[in-house]
């Protein structure tokens, strides 16, 4: 049961049962003809039923007729707006003289556009954020609104100014990391008597997940990994190696004017800037798949050899999946499996197009049942985790997060871990994954499953902190004597 984040201040989440039909709300603006209005669509929608930010839009630009110039606007106002709620709540309650919580919710969806836009938004001139948002208002039919919001968000132009600090502070909103857009009255806790709270709220974060982090971390690490989590970060793309090399990838990109240069030891190229994949030369061709630099370690790390049998446990979407043929010359056998049918044909598109021939998908029990058989000669164990190591990937991942929660992944990635273990050959190699930064569902459950054990051996483990230089997580390679 994911915590969501319901036009309520943080400190009130309200939690949403997974069995609520995510159609069940409808948007009452059946025409989307501008950004605004595309992202006003998301942010609802996403508040009101959970549904992905990303998915909601997907919808929205194939029925609709925006340019791409106004899809990338939306992109960024939907997905800036959720990711920053408990900092534009935090504005917002200086501009507002009653509680937020007493704000109709479409009303206050509708502010928190505004506010982004004048404080979190660069290239938008106070004037036209004022103006469209204010329009937004009348053409979603809320006249009796618009003399409201004009109000407010003139107040937000007089509060947040175009001047930048390079210390966080009181008044100072995170923009980018070590960037800090001054306001004229303070917005936040202090950040030198308050780190915590100031994270929380200038940053928006969970309170409890910044008191977690604050525990192992000292403060100018905690405003690091929040600026990071708050960045858009590089689109990185592995060479096919079944298909083409690094050095030929980069002159495709190159011929299509798309500026990216090699990074990592994966074949992995980092791009400018971001842009749609499916658009990209080679795309089509399966002469990359798209990965990020501590992701590509996983497959490297297990170094399957061509003609071996393997088993990529929790394979969806089936990038590591298809690393690990490309490492076996497309030689051996790997079964891929999963529990949900329709994330299995995700495995299977990435696998066509990579033309990674050696891979087959099958469907395994939520309980564990159904599971291949061993021996394999290596195993990939990337569980489900929390993810709070790639935050910045979706904006709704850090509202999603619960202390239960990560209680409840520690019982079932134990549970992958051991049956991985239980069908190694001897000798035989498993590397433990997770996208989280926790040492619960990382170090401390590698130890203690293997401290009970005389017939496997960890040989070596790294966790990947966030920001250094890309997303973070953890890898532990066992060995079964």
């Amino acid at each position: 049961m994911p915590i969501l984040y319901f036009n309520r201040l943080p400190s009130v989440p309200l939690q949403f049962d997974d069995s609520f039909p995510e159609q069940a709300y409808q948007q009452p603006l059946l025409s989307v003809r501008t950004a605004r209005e595309a992202a006003y669509v998301a942010i609802e929608e996403y508040l009101n039923t959970g549904t992905w930010v990303s998915d909601v839009l997907d919808r929205v630009f194939k029925t609709g007729s925006l340019p791409p110039i106004e899809r990338g606007l939306a992109m960024e106002l939907a997905c800036g707006v959720v990711r920053r709620l408990a900092t534009l709540d935090s504005i917002l309650s200086q501009l507002v003289a009653r509680p937020l919580e007493k704000v109709e919710p479409p009303l206050l969806s509708i502010l928190r556009l505004g506010i982004y836009q004048l404080a979190l938004l660069d290239g938008v001139p106070p004037h036209a954020a004022l103006h469209e948002t204010v329009e937004l208002t009348k053409r979603l039919g809320r006249h009796q609104w618009s003399g409201f919001v004009n109000g407010v968000l003139r107040g937000g132009t007089r509060c947040i100014t175009n001047e930048f600090d390079t210390k966080a502070s009181s008044r100072g909103v995170p923009v980018s990391d070590g960037r800090y857009r001054r306001l004229v009255e303070p917005a936040f806790a202090d950040p030198t008597s308050n780190p915590i709270g100031y994270v929380a709220d200038a940053f928006s974060f969970p309170l409890w997940l910044v008191e977690r982090w604050a525990s192992r971390m000292k403060p100018p690490d905690l405003f690091r990994l929040g600026a990071w989590f708050n960045t858009t970060g590089r689109l990185h793309l592995r060479a096919n190696q079944l298909r083409t090399t690094r050095d030929d990838l980069m002159a495709a990109l190159t011929d299509a004017g798309i500026a990216a240069q090699p990074v990592g030891d994966a074949g992995s190229v980092a791009l400018e800037e971001s842009c749609a994949v499916d658009r990209l030369p080679g795309y089509a061709e399966g002469l990359f798949a798209v990965q990020d630099l501590s992701a590509s370690r996983a497959a490297m790390r297990l170094a399957p050899q061509p003609g071996q049998r393997v088993w990529d446990v929790c394979a969806a979407p089936g990038g590591k999946t298809c690393h690990l043929a490309e490492l076996m010359q497309n030689s051996g056998e790997i079964i891929a499996t999963d529990i949900r049918p329709e994330r299995l044909a995700l495995v299977e598109e990435n696998r066509q197009r990579l033309g990674a021939s050696i891979i087959t998908t099958r469907l395994i029990g939520e309980d564990g049942s159904q599971q291949p058989e061993g021996p394999f000669d290596a195993i990939l164990v990337d569980v489900p985790c929390s993810n709070t190591g790639v935050l910045g990937k979706r904006p709704e991942a850090r509202w999603r997060i619960t202390p239960t929660g990560i209680l409840e992944l520690r019982r079932v990635q134990e549970r992958l871990l051991t049956a991985a273990i239980e069908r190694l050959a001897p000798h035989g190699r498993v590397v433990y994954s997770t996208c989280s930064i926790e040492p619960e569902e990382n170090a401390d459950l590698v130890r203690r499953v293997v401290s009970g054990r005389s017939d496997v051996k960890l040989v070596e483990d790294e966790l990947f902190l966030p920001g250094q230089p890309t997303d973070g997580g953890y890898q532990a390679l066992l060995v079964r004597g």
